[in-house]
């Protein structure tokens, strides 16, 4: 959340301490970090996975941060 109120991020996951799929904000795409992260991707975008992803860190995330930043 920046202070002119636009939303930049990223939801990264991993697995057994390595990185293994993100979705990039910015350009709303998920970014395989290997061959086998390269299933879930393809499954993310054929269910149009990125819809939940963009929702959350565009107003979900940014509600609860403006929310609590005044504590």
């Amino acid at each position: 959340l920046l202070s002119d109120g636009s939303v930049r991020g990223s939801q990264r996951y991993g697995y057994d301490g390595r990185d293994f799929i993100s979705f990039e904000l910015g350009s709303e795409s998920f970014v395989a970090a290997d061959d086998a992260a390269e299933v879930t991707r393809r499954r993310w975008e054929d269910e149009n996975v990125a819809v939940g992803f963009e929702n959350y860190l565009k107003h979900v995330c940014p509600e609860g941060l403006r929310k609590y930043v005044g504590y």
